[in-house]
């Protein structure tokens, strides 16, 4: 599964032009091979028994003592590495048609090779060294991809900022693995059950504030690859790469590796009351600010990079909740990768139709002109808002009802983020496909070619019929079980609970309010300046001016402080040390004038001055 994509990438990379006619096909085909790996793989797991699917396969010593390079194949990991290598593999096809016209297409396929080689290595490695490898060559896939057209600035400067932000994430992180070596003296997934924990804190070996400093720590670099509050600014910005790249990131790759380290590290948080309980408050502040900001952009992919950070919030939110709300998370995030892969490339299929225009108010009754890309998009949107019945209804809502059952207050919050999801995900579809048209004089919409629309009409399939799958008869909690723990109690799925139709009707009411602004009236080719609210979700909740003010201005004024001190302080003691000797060099090289008649006198001024002294001792 990881050498085919790591191979693409190598030939892709080192051969340079020579690969151009051919090396889309290539980064596809090793794409497609690693998606037919990974089927076999699933096979095989579902022909064991539930306490015989955790399989470990050894690969190499790598750090002699710490940890070796291996692979972990259990229900999570290749869960993980289905969605990644068959929605990748979708999104590599859709490419094609998508970057046709780039000359430097081969080198695109080339970095989304790497992208998905790094990301299996992070899902399928078998201990958090081998994981932190694969979590850095997404970071560095992630920063190739969004400024690949680095000629931009406006590319370039994302591509920094979504690199140094992660930094900060990952810099947790790894404190975060070095403390779990020290405590615990391994690094490996299999040695860190809840067992060993627990066991860990009864004997004293650990304290309860180091596995709760362990799982903050592994919260704050799962913070930074999936966006969630307070590292999340980058985000937004990273929509300048290539619309395949947003999709890649949004559904199936970075993303979502924040979610699955939290899961993995189940055994701390479960141990660790008060990190499990900061993971759902952060899950909970992420979706609300995703879903506001998501109200405000009139830019179609930066409109869905708010609802990515709102969703990937609600997988945090399950996240922090057990074993049952892992369920629910990882369910919703498979639904997700479908869905939002589904939009994302609709969006970019719009995009690819309008001169690559993302501005919804310059569309408008594109639906007449684009069926298959409109129908599309349509499912994913119903899905993500949870229309009865889509995939959404069935996770979202189940990680709703398992919040509600423990903390009622994250729950009801809850809902109210599936309220503004309804509205700005209406607000966006009816901007985009419905009422007047809006289009520039020089925009000719049409329907993409099929090498782009099929991978859309296979996503939207996987965005109607995953949700039920997965969650009726709790069929995926029993398959994670050998991988997160089985609950106490099954949940049994109730759609009519206080919670579940509270949550479809200010879903209604958002699609309602919606229609009432931007479907039935007319939309402005101007926004309005709106009120402060609309302002402060425009600026993305002030998020990079916060950034600015803490971080960026004082850092520029430490910067000057050092380079004030390093010129005058230390360059300056130097400077004025050396100065000061050849000054004093050249004034005492003055009296070495050669002249005879001078030294005499000095010789003759030198005796009386002598002769003196002298008389003046001899007479005391």
């Amino acid at each position: 599964m990881i050498a085919l994509p790591l191979l693409g990438a190598a030939v892709l990379l080192l051969g340079g032009r020579r690969t151009d006619r051919w090396g889309h096909l290539l980064g596809v085909a090793m794409s497609l091979g690693a998606f037919v790996v990974a089927v076999a793989a699933f096979v095989e797991i579902l022909g064991l028994s539930p306490d015989q699917r955790r399989q470990g396969v050894a690969l190499y010593q790598f750090i002699p003592g710490v940890a070796d390079m291996g692979l972990l194949i259990d229900p999570l990991s290749i869960s993980f590495a289905l969605l990644i290598t068959g929605v990748g593999s979708l999104i590599h096809i859709y490419s094609i048609g998508y970057m046709s016209h780039d000359v430097d297409r081969r080198r695109f396929f080339a970095y989304l090779n790497l992208f998905v080689a790094a990301m299996l290595l992070l899902v399928l490695a078998d201990n958090y060294v081998a994981l932190f490898i694969g979590w850095e060559g997404v970071g560095l896939a992630s920063y190739l991809l969004i400024g690949f057209w680095q000629f931009k600035p406006s590319a370039a400067a994302a591509a920094k900022k979504a690199f140094i932000v992660n930094r900060v994430g990952d810099f947790g992180l790894l404190i975060a693995i070095f403390t779990v070596f020290t405590t615990f003296g391994t690094v490996a997934f299999g040695e860190l059950s809840g067992e060993t924990v627990r066991g860990a804190l009864d004997s004293g070996a650990a304290s309860q504030g180091t596995i709760t400093a362990i799982g903050l720590l592994l919260l704050l670099g799962a913070c930074g690859k999936s966006a969630q509050l307070p590292l999340q600014s980058w985000l937004l910005d990273a929509m300048e790469g290539p619309t395949p790249v947003s999709a890649l990131i949004h559904a199936a790759t970075m993303v979502t590796a924040g979610v699955y380290l939290v899961v993995r590290s189940g055994a701390f948080f479960e141990a660790a009351p008060t990190a499990q309980l900061v993971v759902t408050i952060v899950g909970v502040a992420t979706l609300l600010a995703g879903a506001i900001i998501g109200c405000a952009k009139d830019d179609i992919k930066k409109g869905l990079a708010g609802s990515t950070m709102s969703q990937i919030g609600y997988m945090m939110l399950g996240a922090g909740l057990g074993p049952v709300g892992y369920a629910f998370a990882i369910a919703h995030l498979i639904g997700h990768g479908f869905f939002k892969a589904n939009m994302f490339l609709g969006a970019g299929s719009v995009m690819h139709a309008m001169n690559d225009e993302v501005d919804m108010r310059k569309y408008g009754g594109l639906f007449s002109v684009m069926k298959v890309t409109a129908a599309t998009f349509i499912v994913g949107y119903l899905a993500i808002i949870g229309f009865p019945l889509l995939s959404g209804y069935f996770t979202k809502d189940g990680i709703i009802e398992t919040a509600m059952h423990q903390n009622p207050i994250l729950g009801w919050l809850a809902v109210v983020g599936a309220g503004i999801t309804g509205f700005y995900m209406s607000r966006m579809v009816f901007m985009t496909f419905f009422g007047k048209k809006r289009w520039a004089d020089d925009a000719h919409p049409h329907e993409s070619p099929s090498v782009m629309t099929v991978p859309l009409i296979l996503l939207s399939i996987g965005s109607i019929v995953l949700g039920a799958f997965l969650v009726l008869d709790n069929r995926f909690m029993r398959f994670l079980a050998p991988a997160v723990g089985a609950p106490e109690h099954e949940p049994v799925f109730d759609p009519f609970t206080p919670a579940g139709l509270a949550t479809l009707a200010l879903v209604a009411v958002g699609v309602a309010f919606a229609w009432f602004r931007y479907g039935a009236a007319e939309v402005p080719a101007v926004a309005p300046r709106g009120s402060f609210l609309t302002t402060f979700a425009r600026r993305d909740l002030y998020g990079d001016a916060l950034n600015e003010a803490l971080f960026m201005r004082p850092g520029q004024w430490l910067a000057r402080i050092a380079v004030f001190f390093d010129n005058r302080g230390i360059d300056g003691l130097v400077n004025g040390l050396a100065a000061g000797i050849g000054g004093t060099s050249g004034r005492l090289r003055r009296i070495q004038t050669g002249y005879v008649r001078s030294y005499a006198l000095s010789i003759l001024f030198g005796a009386a001055v002598v002769v003196g002294a002298l008389l003046y001792v001899g007479n005391m």
